[in-house]
């Protein structure tokens, strides 16, 4: 498989990635009732495009795609979890080669190491390091902003784990399988 660093094509998904990002951020989130936390969609976009770019473009596309989300839904970026959006998209990314999804075969094995993967970067970004930087950055009392990232953080674990799997499996039937071809004696 080829570097996948910053080609043309990597940087053409960034962009197309950042735009249905802040789209499905805008348009496709639910409430979850926790003040200023919601049930996003845009995640099992990231997960996506993670998987198929790479780390590079899963953080820029979770970094830019949230901070321009904000800005134009609320009119400041809230850079906590800005960051953690990158540090999101990153961490999915860096599984991008254990599942070649390129390869057009996407069985259980699969299935499963993209929701540990995304799972363990989902906790780790929404339960430890977005209420950290919320504490850090802008002195939010502490059991508020640890409820916000729990709920945030399991929400985005279950919908990236049931839309983003769907995603998945979609994209993998696009691929042609990598041993489809048969060499006729």
């Amino acid at each position: 498989m080829q570097n996948k660093a910053l080609s043309t094509k990597t940087v053409v998904a960034i962009g197309i990635g950042t735009a249905v990002f802040l789209i499905l951020g805008r348009f496709a989130s639910l409430p979850s009732g926790i003040p200023n936390t919601n049930i996003e969609t845009s995640y099992a976009f990231l997960a996506l495009m993670s998987v198929i770019f790479g780390p590079i473009a899963g953080a820029l596309i979770g970094f830019i795609g949230h901070a321009l989300k904000d800005a134009i839904m609320w009119g400041s970026i809230w850079w906590s979890w800005v960051i953690v959006s990158g540090i999101v998209g990153l961490l999915m990314g860096l599984a991008w080669k254990k599942i070649n999804i390129q390869s057009g075969v996407l069985g259980t094995k699969q299935i499963v190491t993209f929701n540990v993967v995304q799972g363990i970067a989902q906790a780790v970004g929404w339960f430890l390091v977005a209420p950290i930087l919320d504490i850090l950055i802008y002195a939010e009392p502490a059991n508020k902003v640890f409820v916000q990232g729990l709920v945030a953080g399991a929400a985005n674990i279950v919908t990236v784990g049931v839309i983003g799997s769907i995603l998945l499996a979609a994209y993998a039937k696009t691929r042609s399988k990598t041993d489809s071809l048969d060499l006729e004696a």
